[in-house]
């Protein structure tokens, strides 16, 4: 279905997409190896067949498909910079100019939690060492691929011990790729310490951090309102279920709010619609909303950004012209410097054979 030629041949960037969920096979396999892990696996195809799926799942049943392959990367030192790295070189090939990326950096270091999320004990690299590795992989693929990237931590919504810690991470490493907070995991959890997250956000919005909030993905509305009124989120993921609220809706077009949306993965997590006539980006194409596609977690869902473009096209009817302005909606939404977002847009509109802005 996706083929091997792009969609969209003209450079792109890209606001969602997991670090964890973006991982090479091989890579997962040498490091299982290396650290003599028993996985499901030990070929590529054999590993893909537990990993990655083609027909949707509930939310819960996709969560679970990182514990069949994280434990050969979580931990290890070598590992995390090396996923990093390969990122970037996977993002390149896609034609992706600029890339925000996000990870847990609790979850990556096998931070303490009751159970260890991929069945180890808890190891001795922080979530802070996590953070200086992932960096460097990321300074590395930049220089070696052309590719800017920048990354957005990420608190879980079944950890609030954890976001004070997050925060205090991204005001450490701001402008050293570190642009923003994020807030993910399951939406359906119901979080009795949620005024932890809250006041990550506050200390965020304080310290002039970005924030963004996974919301309305298989949640209802009501966690993105508490994603733009509490947690003050600049950004939606996902957001699917905000056109349910026509009131909330109106107040986010009217606002300029950036969804970041996700075709495929919203399908295949049965998010939305099995019916991509009727998925939520047809209609904020038509009221000329503020969003922007990604490929979320391309190892599980077996695809690459070229896949979601395509369904656009194939389903909902984009246009090239459509496209173009998406990639400017991300680039003006993205989470840079001013300057250095300027940079960018103009970088899209030599591109894209457009007169370049003298203003954002």
């Amino acid at each position: 279905m996706e083929g091997k030629l792009p969609i969209f041949e003209k450079p792109k960037v890209e606001l969602h997409v997991h670090l964890d969920g973006s991982i090479k096979p091989e890579t997962i396999l040498h490091y299982a190896n290396k650290r003599q892990i028993k996985l499901l696996a030990d070929t590529v195809e054999g590993l893909l067949q537990h990993v990655a799926y083609k027909e949707p799942l509930s939310f819960t049943e996709f969560l679970a498909k990182f514990n069949h392959y994280m434990p050969a990367i979580a931990g290890d030192r070598e590992a995390v910079k090396r996923i990093a790295y390969e990122f970037v070189e996977m993002k390149a090939k896609e034609g992706v100019v600029y890339v925000e990326v996000r990870y847990s950096p609790h979850l990556l270091a096998n931070a303490k939690v009751d159970p260890i999320p991929w069945g180890q004990e808890e190891g001795d690299l922080s979530p802070d060492e996590v953070v200086r590795l992932v960096n460097q992989g990321l300074r590395e693929g930049e220089r070696d691929f052309s590719v800017k990237a920048r990354s957005i931590l990420c608190c879980m919504r079944h950890m609030p011990n954890w976001s004070a810690e997050v925060v205090e991470l991204c005001k450490k490493y701001r402008n050293d790729t570190v642009v923003a907070i994020d807030l993910a995991g399951d939406e359906l959890i119901s979080c009795e310490a949620f005024s932890r997250h809250r006041e990550a956000y506050e200390e965020a919005l304080k310290c002039g951090i970005h924030r963004t909030v996974h919301a309305g993905e298989v949640g209802p509305s009501s966690v993105v309102r508490e994603a733009v009124d509490i947690l003050k989120a600049e950004r939606i993921g996902h957001g699917y279920r905000t056109l349910e609220d026509p009131v909330l809706y109106k107040e986010l077009l009217d606002k300029n709010m950036h969804f970041e949306l996700c075709p495929w993965s919203s399908y295949l997590t049965s998010s939305c619609c099995s019916d991509f006539t009727k998925h939520p980006a047809v209609q904020l194409r038509n009221d000329k909303a503020n969003y922007s596609l990604s490929s979320d977690d391309p190892l599980i869902f077996g695809s690459t950004l070229n896949k979601d473009y395509k369904l656009a096209k194939k389903y909902m009817g984009f246009t090239e012209e459509e496209f173009i302005q998406m990639n400017i909606n991300a680039a003006q939404s993205c989470f840079l410097p001013e300057t250095e977002k300027k940079e960018l847009l103009n970088q899209l509109y030599e591109a894209y054979g457009m007169i370049l802005s003298t203003e954002l």
